[in-house]
């Protein structure tokens, strides 16, 4: 557990982001190289958000099971034969099934290293330590959203399937020789995971934690779906598109930052989560205002900075109750808030309006962190 390689573990958990941001740039050159519409080419992140949960589930209940080392690298392998796929097709169903391929792979990614780092770290240390994740993920999208442009103004959605192929087998090789066993003694044989659902599903602080979750992740990748088209009534490029990427990533990094600060001071994580979700709820009334003029990256960038703020805390304290199978509710609970943002990204492609979408989230999260604070703070259960 020593050697634990965070370097690894932020890899790890930034693949999911910079896929998506990596692949955002390129949803113009979809809708025209398959000929469909831009609600149709929107869908393909709701497609890999509903693959994902499923991927949560499912490898979180082989982590327990496997190992954490063994269970990684089967998903990475399946992440690249994905890849492999989008390389090939040339039918919009048969790049759907690809992407829900990739998707359902790289959720180990997420799901493990999640795992693991609550393997190591408990209490205050693990909250420090998704902090620090934070900091990191601050930066994913804007190398995802800037390697996507560049990538499809070079060679089109081809040259995204390649990145997408090449990030895989770069995380495959590193995994292989460098992640560690971290699954304690005695966690090999996990309770099963209809009588682990039913006990986390009656949980109402795993609720209000995974519609915190959804909401703030539709919120993003909301952008990374309808704001590309909003770009192009502009008259604004695929490439201009990604350079938004910086704004963004750093309304994460700010986030990110503060919810440091704010844990130095002893600044509660329901407290935090609050705050967060009420400069959502600002930020998106601020787009509905904006959304006309290039001025919509300024709300676009505060809506990133609850972000970082909100979510480094939620996902620190969601499973404090339940150490003794951290695999197996890490997946339900994953499963539930992965579905949770594959709907509402759904519905937010049909809507094709990201102010509405963006108040209709942040209101939710408000609520929601409410209700955080009318509940007693999770104990550790066996």
């Amino acid at each position: 557990m020593s050697r634990l390689p965070l370097p690894l573990m932020v890899a790890s958990i930034m693949a999911p982001q910079v896929l998506e941001t990596l692949y955002s740039p390129a949803l113009t050159a979809i809708r025209a190289d398959f000929n469909v519409n831009a609600a149709q080419a929107s869908q393909t992140l709701s497609i890999y958000f509903f693959a994902f949960a499923f991927g949560v589930a499912f490898w979180g209940g082989m982590c327990d099971r496997l190992g954490r080392r063994v269970t990684m690298l089967a998903g990475l392998v399946l992440y690249l034969g994905g890849a492999a796929v989008a390389l090939l097709s040339s039918h919009f169903t048969l790049l759907l099934a690809a992407r829900a391929t990739i998707a359902f792979g790289a959720a180990v990614g997420s799901i493990v290293t999640q795992t693991m780092l609550r393997d190591v770290y408990q209490g205050h240390a693990l909250g420090k330590v998704f902090a620090t994740l934070g900091i990191a993920l601050s930066i994913s999208p804007v190398l995802g959203m800037l390697a996507g442009g560049i990538l499809v103004s070079w060679g089109g959605s081809m040259a995204i399937f390649i990145g997408q192929g090449m990030l895989a087998l770069a995380l495959l090789v590193w995994c292989w020789y460098a992640l560690p066993e971290t699954q304690p003694p005695g966690c090999a044989i996990p309770a099963s995971m209809a009588s682990s659902g039913w006990i986390i599903l009656r949980d109402r602080h795993i609720w209000c934690s995974a519609l915190l979750v959804a909401g703030f992740n539709i919120m993003v990748f909301s952008y990374f779906s309808l704001a590309p088209f909003m770009f192009e009534r502009l008259g604004l490029s695929s490439r201009q598109f990604g350079y938004s990427g910086v704004a963004l990533a750093l309304g994460s990094l700010l986030g990110a930052l503060v919810n440091r600060h704010l844990l130095a001071r002893n600044i509660g994580a329901e407290r935090q989560i609050l705050l967060g979700s009420l400069l959502a709820c600002g930020s998106a009334l601020a787009l509905g205002y904006w959304q006309h003029s290039i001025m919509m990256l300024l709300p676009c960038m505060l809506i990133t900075l609850a972000f970082g703020l909100a979510i480094p805390n939620v996902l620190s304290q969601a499973l404090n109750r339940y150490r003794q199978r951290l695999g197996t509710a890490g997946a339900i609970f994953g499963l539930l808030y992965y579905l949770l943002i594959g709907a509402g990204l759904s519905v937010a492609a049909v809507g094709q309006n990201l102010p509405a979408t963006l108040l209709a989230c942040s209101l939710l999260c408000l609520v929601c962190a409410g209700g955080l604070f009318a509940l007693p703070s999770p104990k550790a259960a066996r």
